[in-house]
């Protein structure tokens, strides 16, 4: 069941796009539109458009397009139902009473009951008989009893059904454990716990769900850490551990560490800013998550050859979501844990001197490029130099690239300019490289090639084309949509997603139903609502004339008529002048 017209037009005028987007994008206005740095993909020039007139956004980098609900879906990483849900309540709004039957609405639902009820009895499990090793290993690293019940620590108990059974009490179907990756399917067909023995950390995301867990183990065996697979309902390359308590931690600044007990000690020692991925490195979208709730990022990994290699990977997808970042080296090859515990109660003291002294990322990478060359030969400094140009040349501020130069240029004795010299040709380098892969990227755009949302596009191109702007006209000139349908019906479309796209606005249209972005948004992927932006941005601002839409029809009527090569020399002498014939008549 769709939800109601009357609930989607009161939905839309209490949802403005702008002021919903500019809780997580940061806009300027540029003429009629609005502009900022696309939440979606790096970037450092704007290029992430919202239209405030017809209610939609568009990124002419990465193609994320559509309505409100589009851009909460994929901010929030919801599906409809709950971006609607999510959307209502900000605007004050009910649902509709009927509520809306949506399998997947329901399934998450059921996904988020069960998280919730599991955290539970791992919590219990922690302080039955069973759970004193994993109480007494968790004592053991330090941890008060506050602490483990502010973050709701728990634990698998032993056995495969413990969970399960427990569940099954409460009214969930086994199935439904497997889609919340608390269990999976046994070869007896039955759900089987997937965490056993192990001490449990319940994941939260920032609306207070429990949405997936890490376990670990706590003697020898592997995996040492497991964690939920991803569902509807958690993905680990989209979510921190402790982000939903560090957003509020009052801090200007967020600390990322490796692990759950790295988070969980510093948030005991007062550094409620400690965040962590989720058995899994880095990735953008962590990145430009964090970006929506701080300036500045300090890495803080374990200091041996792996942390480092992860600091390395992690400063440019920071850099390039517009973070300032440090990175903090833990003396000793400790950990943030083991460091604060080494030092009993100085040690929060001696862990904050480490964080207000710690240099940022340049400083880091430059550091780290001169300990491994030797600075008393020349071709160590030649070495060093080389290298820490490649470091100034991903930087943007050309300030800053300066300062650094001069910083080199006394510490190793060269000219400056000679530095800089070397560094604007690695960026002139650079930039040649990123315009030619934004170029072929267009290219394939333009041209359809790798296009998921319209697959016959690339082949049809003529006829995509001719087609898309055919659709525009129509959604901006709806008065004109039943003269348009009898003159090219939707079969008459050479695409299928165009087709299905002309076939529902053109429906709506007829039977008096309101077409917008907003009001297909139900109807279609976020995938499909960005290239149905992407339709609508391209069209002409002053718009057509119907003199232009007569045009279309004529080209997508001449291409539908087009047969195959292998057509023409399988078909009879007369079907050909035929089908010459046609096609000279429709070029007309």
């Amino acid at each position: 069941m769709a939800l109601p017209d009357s609930f989607i037009q009161e939905l839309k005028a209490r949802s403005d796009i702008a002021d919903v987007i500019s809780g997580y994008v940061n806009l300027k206005r540029t003429g009629r539109n609005m502009v900022g740095l696309c939440p979606f993909h790096g970037e450092k020039t704007p290029s992430f458009h919202v239209n405030v007139e017809n209610a939609y956004f568009h990124c002419f980098g990465c193609g994320a397009g559509g309505d409100v609900i589009t851009f909460i879906r994929r901010i929030e990483n919801l599906d409809y139902i709950d971006a609607v849900k999510l959307l209502a309540q900000r605007a004050g709004l009910s649902m509709p009473a009927d509520g809306v039957d949506d399998k997947t609405a329901r399934v998450r639902a059921r996904i988020f009951e069960a998280n919730r009820e599991a955290a539970r009895f791992y919590h219990h499990m922690l302080y039955r008989p069973q759970g004193a090793p994993a109480l007494a290993y968790l004592r053991g690293r330090g941890l008060k009893e506050t602490t483990i019940k502010h973050f709701g620590l728990g634990y698998a108990p032993p056995g495969r059904f413990a969970l399960t059974n427990f569940m099954r009490q409460k009214g969930f179907r086994d199935d439904e454990l497997v889609a919340a990756n608390l269990a999976f399917q046994g070869r007896g067909g039955g759900g089987v716990d997937r965490f056993v023995d192990r001490v449990m950390f319940p994941i939260i995301d920032l609306r207070g769900n429990v949405i997936a867990f890490g376990g670990r183990l706590m003697g020898d065996g592997k995996p040492k850490y497991l964690n939920t697979s991803d569902t509807l309902v958690f993905r680990k390359s989209s979510n921190l551990f402790a982000l939903n308590f560090a957003k509020n931690g009052g801090e200007k600044r967020m600390i990322l560490v490796e692990g759950y007990m790295d988070v969980i000690a510093l948030h005991q020692a007062g550094f409620t800013n400690a965040v962590a991925t989720l058995g899994t490195s880095l990735t953008v979208d962590h990145a430009r998550l964090l970006a929506r709730y701080t300036d500045e990022v300090v890495v803080c990994y374990d200091a041996d050859a792996a942390g480092q290699k992860a600091a390395d990977r992690a400063i440019p997808m920071l850099r390039d979501a517009g973070l300032l970042v440090r990175v903090l080296a833990v003396p000793g090859s400790k950990d943030p844990d083991e460091y604060i515990r080494s030092f009993g109660d100085q040690g929060p003291a001696r862990f904050k001197q480490l964080l207000d002294a710690t240099g940022n990322d340049v400083e880091y990478r430059l550091q780290k490029i001169k300990a491994a060359c030797n600075m008393e030969s020349s071709e160590g400094k030649i070495a060093y130099l080389s290298g820490a140009a490649g470091v100034l040349a991903t930087l943007d501020s050309r300030m800053e690239q300066e300062v650094y130069a001069g910083r080199l240029s006394e510490e190793v004795g060269i000219q400056k300019t000679a530095v800089m010299q070397q560094v604007d040709k690695l960026v002139k380098k650079r930039d040649r490289s990123q315009k030619t892969k934004q170029f072929r990227e267009i290219q394939q755009r333009v041209s359809g090639q790798k296009d998921t949302v319209n697959p016959q596009r690339a082949e049809n191109l003529r006829a995509a084309n001719a087609e898309e702007a055919l659709i525009a006209y129509v959604i901006n000139n709806q008065d004109m949509a039943k003269t348009i349908v009898s003159d090219l019906p939707p079969e008459g479309m050479v695409t299928d997603f165009n087709r299905r796209v002309y076939q529902t606005v053109t429906g709506r249209i007829l039977e008096g139903r309101p077409v917008d972005l907003m009001d297909l948004s139900q109807e279609f992927s976020m995938e499909e609502m960005g290239r149905l932006t992407r339709i609508l941005s391209a069209a002409p601002i002053t718009g057509e004339t119907w003199e232009s839409a007569q045009e279309y029809m004529r080209v997508i009527r001449y291409e539908k008529e087009k047969i195959t090569a292998s057509d023409i020399q399988s078909a009879g002498l007369d079907d050909i002048n035929q089908y010459l014939q046609k096609l000279k008549e429709l070029k007309k």
